[in-house]
């Protein structure tokens, strides 16, 4: 089982070792391997409970963002270097928060989808590829915890161990299939992407929402969803330790009328204090004194192409047209030996098959994917799939 080299590195948790990290990782060479750890299903929120960094010349670092909330020194500090992360987008929002922000990166996960890997996951890639078997079982655990234990600090410094050396080869390999560009065109665009719009109306996304059906129910799980993410922000707890998805839509289902007919539902059983069960009852009281004109609507609006399902009825000339479509982007994605999601996204496809542009030659197609956010080499692969498609009338695409 592979250790770090120079073993365990101490957990950075005031200014003045902070200050030394900084001083040498700017001095270090080459790229930085970064990443951070989160207490997802402990924790409301994703904030980064370690980070951990390792640079030639620099060694290995684990850094609290907690006790070192603000790492925009070592941000600064490290500007213009290349960042190696594995799932990017998974740990920047939490970098960001921190102050951590690239201006370069170079993602293994991502490096290795386009590379054609079948298993992407950080220990999967480093076995495939470098031979060597990564510490496993930590990676869910409440990293909020304090002090960490050793076996975790250890799993956390493995982490970027072996990171640089892991982009080194997939960088050899993009090279060998003739992806190199390809994968920089992503990788710039995940630097350069801005944070996420906050989420519309978060509550549609509770668990089992499918089973409700009535605007009243609706209103119900939104009354629930709300008061449990204000209890949870306030606990610092994740939301699903104050109350389950699951016991919100029973909630919303059976429309109880009195504490007494929730406490009988699952979910709401004899562990949940009285306290607990009459604010419980009280969003579920506010939903129903709603009147008609307050109810929440079914869905949210759609701004672009209607659900797929729907196609043969809208508009049976676009459902030919996306089969075709989804039928091109398949074989080539098989071609190029890589998911279909990483060659072009589904949403782009189904846009601009139910609106294309008229006429779709190569040139307003090739637009058009600009247009939706396509990277110059996913424009160049996929324009020519699209444009056959759009000519279909249906008959080879059955």
């Amino acid at each position: 089982m592979l250790a770090p080299r120079e073993g365990i590195p101490p957990v950075i948790t005031d200014d003045a070792a902070l200050a030394e990290v900084i001083a040498a990782f700017a001095a270090g060479t080459g790229p930085v391997a970064v990443d951070a750890e989160r207490a997802s299903g402990y924790r409301y929120g994703q904030r980064a409970y370690l980070v951990q960094l390792r640079r030639e010349g620099a060694g290995s670092a684990l850094i609290d963002p907690v006790a070192c909330p603000d790492l925009s020194g070592l941000g600064e500090a490290l500007s213009g270097v290349e960042w190696v992360l594995h799932a990017a987008t998974q740990d920047l929002p939490c970098l960001r928060e921190i102050g951590m922000v690239p201006t370069r990166l170079f993602d293994t996960e991502l490096a290795g989808r386009l590379a054609g890997f079948p298993r992407v996951g950080l220990g999967a890639m480093v076995e495939n590829v470098l031979g060597f078997v990564l510490e496993k079982g930590h990676s869910a655990v409440d990293w909020s915890t304090r002090p960490l234990p050793e076996p975790w600090l250890r799993y956390a410094a493995l982490d970027v161990e072996l990171l640089v050396d892991l982009r080194d080869a997939l960088e050899k390999e993009l090279d060998r299939q003739g992806k190199l560009e390809w994968a920089w065109q992503e990788f710039d665009a995940i630097a350069s992407a801005p944070p996420p719009e906050p989420r519309k109306d978060p509550w549609r996304r509770t668990s089992g929402m499918h089973k409700v059906r009535r605007r009243r129910q609706m209103a119900v799980v939104r009354e629930l969803w709300q008061t449990r993410d204000r209890i949870a922000q306030r606990r610092d707890v994740s939301p699903g330790k104050v109350l389950s998805d699951a016991a919100i839509v029973e909630a919303a289902l059976a429309l109880p009328a009195d504490a007494h007919a929730l406490a009988a539902l699952n979910g709401f059983g004899p562990r949940t204090g009285r306290r607990q069960l009459e604010q419980w009852q009280a969003a579920v009281d506010r939903a129903r004194a709603l009147s008609e004109a307050q109810l929440p609507h079914p869905g949210q609006p759609v701004t672009g192409p209607p659900p797929p399902r729907a196609w043969a009825d809208k508009d049976p000339v676009a459902a030919a047209r996306l089969s075709a479509a989804r039928a091109g982007v398949s074989a080539l994605a098989e071609r190029l030996n890589m998911p279909q999601e990483n060659l072009i996204t589904p949403d782009t496809v189904r846009r601009v098959c139910w609106e294309p542009p008229r006429p779709a030659g190569p040139e307003s197609v090739a637009a058009a994917l600009v247009g939706y956010g396509a990277r110059p080499w996913q424009v160049e692969q996929v324009t020519p799939v699209l444009v056959a498609a759009l000519a279909s009338d249906g008959s080879e695409a059955v």
